[in-house]
């Protein structure tokens, strides 16, 4: 745990509650001991980007009126065109996140800052 909380920069204790909360989510077993640690109770291509970011985030919605747990009224919602294209892009986040099992993430490489401050992309070509 020390070592992966290190590895992270993630305070241990905190790096415990969220072992804990999956654990009873089911997600991973403890073993406790000297030795101990955590394993994944489920295979984890079955394990989903999404189910994790709703469990600990909440659904992922870019603004209020468009909130399906938290519900926002908005006196625009009716005539707004900005809403239509929020929607699909909460659609197509949480569909993204749905279809990245847990096995597809570890294989990926970790972004590099060019990727995130490439001009081409803060403009919103290729976004």
């Amino acid at each position: 745990m020390s070592l992966l909380a290190r590895e992270n920069d993630v305070p241990r204790k905190f790096l415990e509650q969220i072992m804990a909360d999956m654990r009873h989510q089911g997600w991973v077993e403890s073993t406790p001991g000297r030795h101990g640690g955590f394993v994944l109770a489920q295979a984890p291509e079955k394990l989903t980007m999404g189910q994790v970011v709703r469990h600990f985030d909440g659904a992922v919605e870019p603004v209020g009126c468009l909130s399906v747990t938290n519900h926002q009224p908005c006196s625009q919602a009716r005539l707004c065109r900005f809403r239509r294209i929020l929607l699909e892009i909460r659609n197509f986040i949480n569909q993204h996140l749905d279809n990245a099992t847990l096995a597809d993430i570890v294989t990926r490489e970790p972004v590099q800052d060019t990727e995130v401050f490439s001009l081409e992309l803060c403009a919103g070509d290729g976004i």
